[in-house]
């Protein structure tokens, strides 16, 4: 007998959410920020759900030396950063000094400014000059889809052993499955890349806009 996933419906998908930890006051706050500041573009913060899984894989891994490519207004960063150690250390990847500006405010309120390292420029230029050593114990990748594949080629290199690689999107809605834009067969491809490759154990859960787990061998 196969045991399949429950189709989420938006009544189940509000209790899924409803009994998990809430989001505390700084990270309501900073997603009603990006709602109202910046509705064009709102949909690409993660969601609260997500942003609380972040927190606990960052702490299930001990994670000490992270990096993310892709900001936006800071909340998977704040996320991440909550679920380091005192000594641990964010690299953040963006190219938007707008956006990343209001991340810094809520990062600073949040008492988290000190763990977060913000380069702002190409994520695969940023990305190439890091140490080229496996030393990496957590990466978030949610940024531009086409380049994902170069994300990728960057980052597994760098994970230490044990080390996840998180990455978000890979649903695209659902479009994975009748790929609409170039985005979309983008990420059809990066998919198929990700499961074929023996460096990693990968798990991909319906979580949002889709998470894929990839745990470095």
């Amino acid at each position: 007998m196969t045991t399949k996933t429950l189709p989420m419906t938006d009544a189940l998908q509000e209790y899924v959410v409803a009994h998990g930890t809430p989001p505390d006051e700084i990270v309501g706050d900073l997603i009603e920020e990006t709602a109202t500041a910046l509705p064009d573009n709102a949909q690409m913060q993660v969601a609260p759900e997500q942003a609380a899984l972040l927190t606990l894989l960052t702490r299930l891994v001990n994670a000490r030396q992270a990096v993310e490519v892709g900001t936006f207004t800071g909340l998977s960063a704040l996320a991440i950063a909550r679920g380091l150690g005192p000594d641990g250390q964010l690299v953040c990847l963006d190219v938007s000094e707008t956006f990343t500006s209001v991340a810094r405010r809520y990062w600073e309120r949040a008492g988290v400014q000190d763990r977060i390292d913000l380069r702002i420029g190409p994520a695969a230029e940023s990305l190439r000059a890091l140490p080229a050593e496996p030393y990496l114990d957590l990466a978030f990748i949610d940024a531009d889809k086409i380049s994902y594949p170069v994300y990728w080629a960057e980052l597994v290199p760098r994970m230490r052993p044990g080390g996840l690689i998180v990455v978000d999107n890979v649903l695209r809605h659902g479009r994975v499955l009748q790929p609409q834009s170039e985005e979309d067969r983008a990420m059809v491809a990066f998919n198929r890349e990700v499961a074929a490759d023996d460096r990693v154990d990968v798990v991909m859960l319906a979580i949002a806009d889709g998470l894929t787990l990839a745990r470095r061998r």
